[in-house]
């Protein structure tokens, strides 16, 4: 610090400042592990004692650019750095870091730049450390990849060089403080009451449901709000890559995969925690995502009475959905005729949601449709409900309206023998909408 000792603070450069902090962030730290202060006073250690760091500069920043200053030190102690003011702000939805200089987030389904930006390529790895490493997880260029969450839940990847060809980078996909319910979703226009209140009815009756939808459809918060109609008495075994799901009920057993350790050992899968959760005395089996071999996995548990079950994939279309899961089946590697796949499939399915971001940034689900059985070779698709988009307005919002096709799906006397009879009114397409929805 002697240099910045002599030099006339009005004159302090940028890389003068990154000094600044680097030096109140290391004394701090090495305060902290000297006094071994406690996780849970360590806030007000740091708070009581950055001024008196500070006082030992002999510096005299003006007040607007020590506070500053002050509060940077304060988000890398504590927080996580430069995000932390978006990790804070509520109508942030999406924290994109390409690189120390490039912070984007999503605000009400836009992409938006910020004008927060890290020090360096080191400061964004001790930030991504910062978030991995309570986590036993680790990143180097070896393993340059990570998956991991927030203590809030938020999900959270990062990749580092030389993947990462700009410099490290983190995405965040942040965690909804308020639990959203089905409610919600209908007065954001992203489903009908008749929408929800028909699936409501084939969750409780224990149909195998698959939740369809692109990156940032929001996939996940349609899955938590449908497990919310799971009756309470039900023993649920969820499986994740990284816990997200908020379920609500009481009789939840949470599984998350495991990474390898350093010497790449000791790996647990989603499918090797799928065939576990089988030998749980599972009512219901809920899967955050498919995307590997597991799919067999799941198909074979929905095909030998563990009905119920609800999971996601990324999927454009509930079509597109068909296929996808039929590739990831393959995956297991059990070299299956692609017919035997097929009636795997519409055995097991009972209903595809198609979950999908419009280009304003809107989340509606776009079609809740029946796997209705096979035509030969061929899974036949059935839309019970579908957006039916009419245009764009001068603001670029899409115009449309989510409605029933008019069709009741095959498996009504189902519904009927559980205790579900549904009204007319629930399948009686608007009279403005043109239909169309076998597939």
């Amino acid at each position: 610090m002697n240099s910045l000792n002599t030099a006339n603070s009005t004159r302090l450069t940028g890389q003068d400042l990154i000094r600044l902090k680097k030096y109140l962030a290391d004394s701090l730290m090495r305060a902290l592990e000297q006094e071994g202060i406690s996780a849970d006073q360590r806030s007000a250690f740091v708070k009581q004692n950055i001024a008196l760091v500070y006082t030992q500069t002999q510096l005299k920043l003006p007040e607007d650019l020590r506070k500053q200053i002050f509060d940077q030190v304060l988000n890398d102690l504590l927080g996580f750095g430069p995000i932390q003011s978006l990790l804070d702000d509520e109508a942030v939805t999406e924290i994109m870091v390409n690189g120390p200089k490039k912070v984007f987030v999503e605000k009400k389904g836009q992409l938006v730049k910020t004008n927060i930006t890290f020090d360096d390529d080191d400061h964004v790895l001790r930030i991504i450390d910062r978030i991995i490493l309570p986590l036993g997880r680790h990143v180097d260029a070896d393993s340059p990849t990570v998956d991991a969450r927030l203590p809030d839940g938020s999900r959270v990847n990062a990749v580092v060089r030389p993947v990462a060809i700009d410099g490290p980078a983190i995405t965040i996909r942040k965690f909804s403080k308020d639990k959203l319910k089905v409610d919600d979703l209908i007065n954001f226009g992203s489903i009908t009451k008749q929408m929800a209140d028909f699936l409501r009815a084939c969750v409780k009756a224990r149909f195998n449901i698959i939740i369809s939808g692109g990156t940032g459809s929001g996939k996940t918060t349609l899955l938590n709000v449908m497990s919310g109609f799971i009756p309470e008495n039900e023993r649920i075994i969820t499986i994740e890559d990284a816990a997200e799901l908020q379920l609500q009920q009481d009789h939840v057993m949470r599984m998350e995969t495991k990474v390898a350790n350093a010497e790449g050992l000791h790996a647990v899968s989603i499918r090797e925690l799928v065939k576990n959760s089988l030998r749980m005395r599972p009512d219901r089996i809920v899967v955050g995502e498919v995307r590997g071999g597991e799919a067999l996995d799941m198909l074979q548990a929905m095909n030998t009475g563990h009905d119920g079950s609800l999971t996601t994939v990324h999927a454009n279309t509930p079509r597109d959905a068909i296929s996808r899961i039929e590739t990831l089946v393959l995956m297991a590697g059990m070299d299956l005729p692609i017919k035997v796949v097929r009636q795997q499939v519409s055995s097991a399915v009972d209903l595809i949601v198609q979950q999908t971001r419009l280009k304003d940034g809107q989340r509606k689900v776009t079609a809740v449709t029946e796997v209705a059985g096979m035509e030969g070779d061929v899974i036949v698709l059935t839309d019970i409900f579908r957006f039916i988009q009419t245009g764009v307005d001068t603001d670029g919002k899409v115009l449309g309206e989510i409605t029933a096709t008019g069709i009741r799906p095959n498996f009504t006397p189902r519904l009927e023998a559980a205790g579900f009879k549904l009204s007319a009114d629930i399948f009686a397409p608007r009279p403005s909408v043109n239909q169309g929805a076998r597939r």
